[in-house]
């Protein structure tokens, strides 16, 4: 099988080439831009893809308030570009969405069937993909995620690690609920319904939107907590993490409070167990102290 991936220096893309089991082919700028169509179907098309997966996005949540065109032209025009130029190569497409189409005031989960209502342009602009996506190319699975982190690239967890390099205590939101990410586990999810993708292209139940986060949940407080508390045990950077209210910590888009999502339908339907996002967190943690803050594990 392989796998086209747009965005090839983005987390997940990273973690689909090491997580392997199929040819991962990663395309980016300059060869493809999402701002620029005409560069779009050209570069799908020569790379054969039996499968594409658009894990490229704006993803500047705060600039995207001041910037609602340029979101809308990479998650929407240039996500439905994607799309069709994946049907015209006759392959599916597996595309990468968020929380964020969603307000955050429900008191569970969120289902994949309950209503969407975006806060800010970020996640407008990634609903307006989700739909345009799945107009553009019937052999869709739109997969939303939040909370992601990795070894790889700029992520929560390396924000924390390099904070509590040169501080004692860390002030951390802890009125926002969600389900950290590892994107090593995302990448999983999209193997696994890729793989059901090409395997079944007459089962209809395969397509359609999932949602695709760790399992369990925590504020972001938590998380830091968590960070930490692994990285002291490996002799790496540690603080304490001051929790405050979301008043305390103003930012231009407004975040939901609630970015919790249910894996029950992908679970289901594609097989997939998610991993809890403490036992995924070890690896990540370790592996950042290993490269960001050599020499000082002790194990």
């Amino acid at each position: 099988m392989r796998i086209v991936v747009i965005g090839k220096e983005g987390q997940l893309a990273r973690s689909l080439v090491e997580r392997g089991g199929a040819e991962i082919v990663t395309l980016g700028r300059p060869e493809i831009d999402l701002e620029k169509p005409e560069t779009i179907g050209p570069a799908i098309a020569a790379s054969a893809p039996d499968v594409v997966v658009n894990a490229a996005a704006y993803t500047a949540v705060d600039l995207a308030e001041s910037e609602p065109e340029r979101a809308r032209a990479i998650n929407a025009v240039g996500a439905s570009a994607v799309a069709e130029a994946a049907a015209k190569a006759g392959a599916p497409i597996v595309h990468i969405s968020t929380d964020y189409v969603f307000d955050g005031s429900a008191a569970r989960p969120y289902l994949e069937s309950d209503p969407v209502a975006p806060l800010g342009a970020y996640g407008a602009s990634k609903l307006e993909g989700e739909r345009l996506v799945t107009a553009a190319n019937g052999n869709s699975a739109i997969l939303r995620t939040a909370w992601v982190y990795s070894p790889f690239g700029k992520n929560f967890v390396r924000t924390m690690l390099r904070l509590a390099s040169t501080r004692d205590k860390i002030s951390v939101v802890a009125d926002q609920r969600g389900s950290p990410t590892s994107a090593l586990s995302l990448a999983d999810f999209v193997l696994a319904v890729a793989r059901n993708l090409v395997a079944s292209p007459e089962d209809a139940s395969l397509r359609g939107v999932f949602h695709a986060v760790g399992a369990g949940e925590a504020t972001w407080a938590e998380f830091a907590e968590a960070i930490f508390a692994r990285s002291a045990e490996i002799g790496g950077p540690s603080a304490i993490v001051e929790p405050i209210p979301t008043s305390a910590y103003p930012t231009p888009a407004a975040r939901p409070a609630n970015s919790r999502l249910s894996t029950e339908l992908i679970h289901r339907v594609h097989g997939v167990t998610p991993t809890d996002w403490r036992v995924a967190l070890v690896q990540s943690v370790d592996r950042l102290v290993a490269s960001d803050f050599p020499g000082t594990q002790s194990s």
